[in-house]
């Protein structure tokens, strides 16, 4: 059978392919919650935000079945499909569904070669040693504090019936150190509380249109910071000295503009400054913005345009214009490098992963994707992996990039390996992907669960593709990555029904698990097993729990929980 045709000046690409199975799946659910005071109720459904992919929660009362399959591609010689109402130079692709789930018994080599078509060879067959987390060993200490918004007195207890959460803990299990509640009244669609940043002695949440930040040590509140309008772009991301930046609206009401960034210091609860983000083009409308910062540069991708500003000043760097007749519309940033996401203005509307100066904008490299193709994520920008895929064949492809732009490997092993990012079309963005982490040379990758709970860590090799070792959450548990670095993973091993959690690190070497902390039995992991829609860190040895949204009904919610010795 035929090749696709090679690109000029490129190299062949080998052969023997099959193809992906039907539409997205979600990304793997969760215990359902028993029952709790504080639960949310579920057919409140968050909006689009930032700390959550909307219509895809990272958890789900019911969690969905994911088909069991292979990785499958397109036969050798098959024509690739254009991308149906790809995006305009410098246009993001609206509506775009990054819940992208491959199913893979049979596991097939991914392979992106360095020219401009997909093909894929081999199979590994391997499988991956599988230990499981058992045992307990715990953490750290506490926070509590409160908004515009009834919380209690940060003593532990949260609500006004003064539950004692640790009432039924367990020899060797750890503490619920505080809870903080909410009796808002909002309008209808609920009330957004989508930051969650832990910096230094002080956890900052949002709710509404305000900052607040929360002693780690008592849980008292330490200050709060009105931002007056609502907040329509942020990122997970901090500076070294607890900064972050934030777009917020320039009024209320419909005809307002995402158009005002702010600088904020996540310590003082202060605004360091504010500055207007320029219109990029005559598409650039600011219906929201995604974010993300590496250095002393800022970037701003809203609908239509991208521009870098400079963090210490806010002074504006470049716009998001590359050569070639490329353009980028998104970026990933951090670790020291700006990666581009651009279409070009060929009869395609190809994509190019571009390499930019994170100053001047100007690539360093370029990686050009096969026609029909664009990316999904960006699991790291320094290395760089990316996910790929076909919107209309749904094939897919995750790939490492060197240095120079030329593609390292392909990952390939047997998972259902859902994909939880915001994509181009939320404030989410590229990054902040909650199935994914990566650390040196090591993507380590969740798979969806089956039948409820049980579902995988999978950690892979960036420089051959292949999977190092897997690791089971257990029966009817899923693990959630929270950070990578020093050589380990961190998760969170969720709860069955109305078990505790548990916080894990699992070793780079060969996945072997250690509890961190233990969470506690009786009515905290109630309340633990009803968060739905979560933001969660891990710092100090203490494990933050918070909502992305409030039902805003007068009521008595959970906003957020802290755990710890």
């Amino acid at each position: 059978m035929t090749e696709p045709p090679q690109p000029p000046n490129q190299p062949p690409t080998p052969s023997g392919y099959g193809h992906l199975p039907g539409p997205p799946q979600q990304g793997y659910g969760y215990p359902p919650q028993g029952a709790n005071p504080y639960a949310q109720q579920p057919e409140q459904q968050p909006e689009q935000q930032p700390e959550q992919q909307p219509q895809q929660p990272q958890q789900s009362p019911q969690p969905p079945t994911v088909p069991q399959g292979g990785y499958a591609f397109p036969p050798p010689g098959s024509p690739t499909v254009a991308f149906p109402g790809a995006p305009v130079p410098g246009g993001p692709a609206r509506g775009r569904r990054t819940a992208v789930v491959v199913a893979a018994a049979v596991a097939g080599v991914l392979v992106l070669g360095t020219g401009a078509w997909f093909a894929f060879a081999g199979d590994d067959g391997a499988d991956p040693k599988k230990p499981v987390a058992q045992g307990s060993t715990p953490a750290d200490q506490k926070p509590s504090g409160s908004p515009s918004v009834d919380v209690g007195d940060g003593s532990g207890n949260g609500g006004p019936d003064k539950t004692d959460l640790n009432a039924g803990r367990k020899s060797g299990e750890d503490k619920a150190l505080w809870l903080k509640t909410s009796t808002l009244q909002g309008p209808g669609a609920g009330i957004p509380t989508k930051g969650q940043w832990v910096v230094g002695d002080t956890v900052v949440k949002t709710v509404d249109k305000s900052f607040v930040g929360y002693a780690v040590t008592d849980g008292k509140e330490k200050w709060k910071l009105d931002v007056r309008t609502e907040i329509c772009g942020l990122t997970g991301q901090t500076t070294p000295d607890g900064k972050t930046v934030v777009v917020v609206r320039d009024g209320e009401g419909s005809t307002a503009t995402c158009d005002q960034m702010k600088l904020v210091d996540l310590k003082a609860g202060k605004e360091v400054w504010t500055k207007q983000v320029q219109k990029e083009g005559l598409f650039d409308t600011a219906g929201d913005a995604t974010l993300a910062f590496t250095g002393d540069t800022i970037v701003v991708s809203r609908m239509g345009g991208t521009a870098a500003y400079r963090l210490g000043t806010g002074e504006r760097l470049f716009s998001g214009s590359g050569p070639e007749g490329c353009q980028p519309r998104a970026y990933a940033a951090g670790n020291g490098k700006l990666i581009g996401v651009a279409t070009c203005q060929d009869a395609d509307h190809t994509t190019e992963v571009q390499d930019a100066d994170p100053v001047t904008g100007k690539k360093t490299w370029s990686y050009r994707l096969p026609k029909g193709y664009d990316v999904n994520a960006v699991y790291s920008v320094n290395p760089t992996v990316i996910d790929a895929s076909n919107r209309d064949t749904k094939q897919r492809a995750i790939i490492s990039l060197g240095n120079d732009g030329q593609k390292r490997a392909s990952m390939s092993a047997p998972g259902n390996f859902a994909l939880n990012c915001g994509g181009y079309s939320t404030s989410e963005g590229l990054q902040n992907c909650g199935d994914s982490a990566v650390d040196g040379d090591t993507l380590y990758l969740a798979t969806g669960n089956e039948a409820g709970g049980n579902n995988e860590i999978v950690a892979f090799d960036l420089a051959s593709g292949k999977a190092k070792w897997r690791t089971a959450a257990g029966d009817k548990r899923n693990y959630i990555p929270l950070k990578a670095g020093n050589g380990q993973l961190t998760v969170y091993r969720t709860g069955a029904l109305d078990e505790p959690g548990e916080i894990v690190s699992l070793a780079v070497g060969d996945g072997k698990p250690k509890v961190l902390l233990s969470l506690p039995s009786g009515p905290a992991a109630k309340i633990e097993g009803s968060f739905l829609f979560a933001k969660r860190s891990y710092e100090g040895g203490r494990f933050f729990l918070s909502t992305t949204r409030l039902n805003g009904d007068g009521k008595d919610e959970k906003l957020l929980m802290a755990f710890g010795k």
